[in-house]
Parts: structure tokens; C-alpha cells; sequence
């Protein structure tokens, strides 16, 4: 028998309703419709967090991290390919092939080449697992990276950081177990972060770099007790609403969105605040003090979410003036990468200095390559390539200083133990202690699961 407390007797008297307090929490307890509890996993986890990089656009395997000597070599020559971003196309009857823009140097003690595209991030190349054999399922923007985040190329479907969220609640109520850090929407818009037919509790919350990175932080009520109050007041009367109409997942997430909207009042100024983090904290990320805009600003807020219990937080760059679809000119990767290379390599030092590199994930991804190919072999961009791409996991559970898979010597598909995103989701989601079999949800008469009915682990850059 739930017997209320002095200050949930006034609070529920406030309601109009002297035991619903009680009562609906019992309810809701029975009912499991609390969906942000932190849950097991289904095997012990390496990691505990989830930074995902991801570059809009279509980041160039052969200009980065995948070395193509090959290329170099037959710079000009024709070559034959049923390509879909080619094929019927004007003008693209002749396909030439196109020499690397930048130079490719072993680095570190593992010997890895990396282009001179990302010196900062070659320097932490013995931290890394690289994996060169990537392909996808489409290549439009739009498709693929509505696959890279959701596993569906075709079809809205929750993201991968809302799976996380479901799968693991959170640890922290006072913040979203899931952000995303944009300043500006990539291809796909919100799908790229929506929870779809997930509790929409698992949605992920935007954050756009700046003075006033979320909208409303600060508290309207003269004090927090007093907004406490009318909270705790709106929650019943929501509450009792929702009784008889518990199937309804718009209204269930509109209730826990006050919540979650108090917690974040209350914590979440303070992690975007960085005037204590030190002068050399701030300069592995490129940053300045006061600033509060830019890569290195996202990344640095990053490593402050998670050491706060933030299950997954997601960093899209764009660029401040266009993306990475470097189709008319290889140049505009150059402009781009110098953004995020210091910074991303300033975040594995710090989560290593701060002793958070072994329990977070950090990926880094874009939603395809680039062709090792042109039109004319002086064409000075690269078209959609989803044949093959690089990308790269670090951190928790993940080999350090190894590369995985390899694409053939033009870089044009990926020919030894090649990785699809399925199996790319299926590997993030095993170091989070996740069966990706296993994590499914009922919708519409049948159970979804992120990897479809697809995927493996990619075991060999398991630690």
C-alpha cells in the first residue's frame, strides 16, 4: 500500500487528486513506462558512450585514409564501369581515372598511411581502427545517410542513437541520453535523429553551436522549487490524461519532455559552460577562451556529455559554408578538413588524459566515399562513390594502431573482409553490450531491429 509523503500529499492536493500521485506511479511502474531507466545490457559492455562523428557529404577514401599508389600510377587511363552516379549521365559516356590530391606517409609506430588531408588525426593513428573496406546501399546523399544512421535506406526508421537509448535508458535524468551537435541539418533533416516508432523519449535533442546552443535554458519560475512545484502540479493533471490512452506515444513523449526539459535547465548550462576547462584543454581542440561556435567547440562539449552519463551524442559537420560533396573542386577538402582534424584528434587526448578512452566510443564516418574517378582525368572533383569508404572506430573495446579490410588498387570497391553499415551498427552496438539480434522492437505485427535482418560484428578490431 503506497502511503504519500508529506510534500507529495500537498503536491497531489495542488493536483486536485489527494492519492494520484501515488496511484499513477504504481501504474506507471507496473506498466514499464518509465522507458529512460537505465537497463542491463545483454553482455557486459565495453563501452559506456558513444561520440559519433559524422562528415555530411561523402569524405574521399582515396584523398584520406586509404592509399592508392596504383592510382597515381595510371592517373588518365579509361576505365569501364556501370556506376550508378554515372550511368545515362551527360557527358560522363568516358570515365578517367583521377590521381590522389594529397600525399599519403606511414605514421605512427603501426606504419598506417594517411594522407597529409589530416596530419592531427595521423598523429593519433596508433589509437585507431581503420577500416577500408566500407560500403553502402546508396548513393544519394539522402539514402545513405538515412542508412549510416538508421540502417533503412528507403524508409524513415529510429537512429542508431535512439536504439542506444532504448536499449540502455540513461544515466543521467537531468540530461537526453541522446544529442546531437549541428549548426546545420544534413541530408535527411531530423530523420537522421529521430526515434520514429521508438517512445519518442529516445529522440535525439539538437544542440546548435553558439550563445544559446538550446533554446530556453533559463529558468522562467522566480526558483527552482517553485518550478518544481508546478511541474510536479502539470505532470498529474498530464497524467490522468494519459489514463485510457496509454497507446498513444506522442502524448507519453510530450509528458516526459517537461521532465527532461527541468533536468536540462538545471545541468546542462553547466556543461556547455567551459570558462574552467584549462588553456591547454582548450588548445587541443583549437579552441579559444569564450568560444562558443565551431568543431572544436562540439567536440570539447562532447567529452563533457559523456562524462556526464549522456549514452550517445552525435557531432555533424558541414562546414560553415557548404559540405563535403566536393564535386566541383577536391579543394573545398581541403578547406574543410583543417575544421575537424585538430579537434577530433584533440578529443582522443583529452578522453585519454581525462581516463574516459576506455569506456567511450568514438566513431568517425562519413555516408560514403568519393569515385577514384572523373569524367576527364583534370576534372577537379570527385563524384558519389558507395562502392567503397573509409571509416574508423577508437576507444572502448576497440584495437588500437590496426587497419581492416582493404579495397582494390584503384580504391574502386571494397574487395577483403568488406563491411556494410549493417555490419558497421552491428559492431557499435556489441561494445555497448548489445545483441543487434536481439535488440528489436514490435511494430506493426512485427519486430524491427536496427541491421534489419542483416549484419555481423566486424570481430577483428575487437580488442
Amino acid at each position: 500500500m503506497f502511503v504519500p509523503s508529506r510534500r507529495e500529499f500537498v503536491r497531489s492536493s495542488v493536483a486536485g487528486s489527494l492519492l494520484m500521485s501515488g496511484i499513477l506511479g504504481e501504474l506507471l511502474a507496473a506498466n514499464e513506462s518509465d522507458p529512460l531507466a537505465p537497463k542491463a545490457p545483454h553482455f557486459p559492455a565495453k563501452a559506456k558512450s558513444v561520440i559519433f562523428v559524422f562528415l555530411s557529404g561523402g569524405l574521399s577514401h582515396v584523398d584520406s585514409f586509404d592509399p592508392k599508389p596504383k592510382l597515381t600510377a595510371d592517373h588518365g587511363k579509361q576505365v569501364i564501369f556501370d556506376h550508378p552516379e554515372t550511368k545515362g549521365r551527360a557527358g560522363y559516356e568516358k570515365l578517367f581515372l583521377k590521381r590522389p590530391g594529397w600525399k599519403f606517409s606511414p605514421r605512427g609506430k603501426s606504419g598506417i598511411e594517411v594522407s597529409d588531408l589530416f596530419p592531427k588525426m595521423a598523429e593519433r593513428i596508433d589509437d585507431i581502427a581503420l577500416i577500408r573496406s566500407m560500403h553502402t546501399s546508396h548513393s544519394n546523399h539522402f539514402n545513405a545517410t538515412l542508412g549510416m544512421h538508421t540502417g533503412s535506406f528507403a524508409f524513415a526508421r529510429p537512429s542508431i542513437g535512439s536504439w542506444t537509448s532504448y536499449g540502455l535508458g540513461t544515466v543521467n535524468r537531468n540530461l537526453p541520453s541522446f544529442l546531437v551537435l549541428a549548426p546545420q541539418m544534413p541530408y535527411a533533416g531530423t530523420q537522421v535523429w529521430a526515434s520514429d516508432f521508438l517512445p519518442g523519449s529516445h529522440q535525439g535533442t539538437r544542440v546548435v553551436p553558439g550563445a544559446e546552443p538550446v533554446a530556453n535554458l533559463a529558468r522562467r519560475a522566480p526558483t527552482q522549487t517553485r518550478q518544481q512545484m508546478e511541474l510536479d502540479a502539470l505532470k498529474e493533471f498530464n497524467e490522468r490524461h494519459l489514463l485510457g490512452r496509454e497507446d498513444d506515444p506522442r502524448l507519453s513523449a510530450r509528458i516526459k519532455s517537461f521532465e527532461t526539459a527541468f533536468g536540462m535547465q538545471s545541468e546542462m548550462p553547466a556543461a556547455f559552460d567551459l570558462s574552467k576547462e584549462t588553456e591547454s584543454t582548450l588548445g587541443l581542440y583549437g579552441l579559444k577562451k569564450g568560444q562558443t561556435d565551431g568543431f572544436g567547440w562540439q567536440c570539447l562539449v562532447a567529452r563533457r556529455l559523456v562524462e556526464r552519463g549522456v549514452r550517445f551524442v552525435e557531432l555533424i559537420h558541414t562546414g560553415s559554408s557548404g559540405n563535403w560533396d566536393s564535386h566541383g573542386d577536391m579543394a573545398e577538402h581541403g578547406r574543410l578538413a583543417p575544421q575537424v582534424d585538430q579537434p577530433v584528434a584533440g578529443l582522443i587526448a583529452d578522453l585519454k588524459r581525462q581516463g574516459l578512452f576506455d569506456s567511450t566510443l568514438v566513431v568517425f564516418t562519413s555516408e560514403f566515399g568519393r569515385t577514384p574517378f572523373n569524367n576527364t582525368a583534370d576534372n577537379k572533383g570527385r563524384e558519389h562513390h558507395n562502392w567503397a569508404f573509409s571509416a574508423w572506430l577508437a576507444g572502448a573495446g576497440v584495437k588500437r594502431g590496426i587497419v581492416h579490410g582493404a579495397t582494390d588498387e584503384h580504391g574502386m570497391r571494397a574487395v577483403e573482409k568488406p563491411v556494410h553499415v549493417h555490419d558497421f551498427h552491428a559492431t557499435i552496438l556489441h561494445l555497448l553490450g548489445l545483441d543487434h539480434t536481439k535488440l528489436t522492437y514490435r511494430h506493426g505485427g512485427r519486430d524491427y531491429r536496427l541491421t534489419d535482418v542483416h549484419g555481423n560484428v566486424v570481430k577483428e578490431v575487437l580488442s
